[in-house]
């Protein structure tokens, strides 16, 4: 295994603040408490993405390879899982899994619904490449927003 990237005494990044956020109880759009973190609905739904979801390792790390090894196993089987919650809460075809961290170096995993019903060009092509996320809508999952009943779908299927 590679030397431990170094993650901040006091992290300052996107991921850090957000699990800080969902700690504090302010996240309107947490699906749930996984085993190696916290399951969320995406802040960006591009259309015809909708149900695009993450998940967020509890402690934050920089990397999946800074993870020991079980703890590694149980990010990925909660991601997989996460994944199949997608899949049954949105009808989606398939789930394109995402472990990036060029842009935000925190670890944090992408779950995204495709669906048969999309462009066939755009199909073949990575989410990120065929759709506009920084344009795209912002999740809003309040009792009157049109994520609500998607998030309580995500949450029956993971039983969280």
């Amino acid at each position: 295994m590679s030397e431990t990237s170094p993650v901040p005494e006091d992290p300052t990044g996107p991921i850090s603040r957000r699990v800080r956020r969902i700690l504090r109880g302010e996240d309107p759009q947490l699906i749930g408490r996984l085993p190696s973190g916290w399951a969320i609905l995406g802040n960006q739904q591009p259309a015809p993405l909708d149900g695009c979801c993450m998940l967020l390792p509890d402690p934050v790390v920089a990397s999946v390879n800074d993870l020991d090894p079980d703890a590694r196993s149980r990010f990925m089987s909660d991601f997989v899982r996460l994944g199949d919650a997608v899949l049954e809460a949105t009808g989606a075809e398939r789930i394109n899994y995402l472990i990036l961290c060029n842009q935000v170096e925190e670890l944090h995993g992408h779950a995204i619904p495709r669906f048969a019903t999309e462009d066939p060009a755009a199909r073949r092509l990575g989410p990120f490449e065929a759709y506009d996320f920084p344009g795209a809508r912002r999740a809003d999952a309040s009792r009157s927003g049109p994520d609500h009943a998607l998030l309580q779908r995500l949450r029956s299927a993971l039983q969280v």
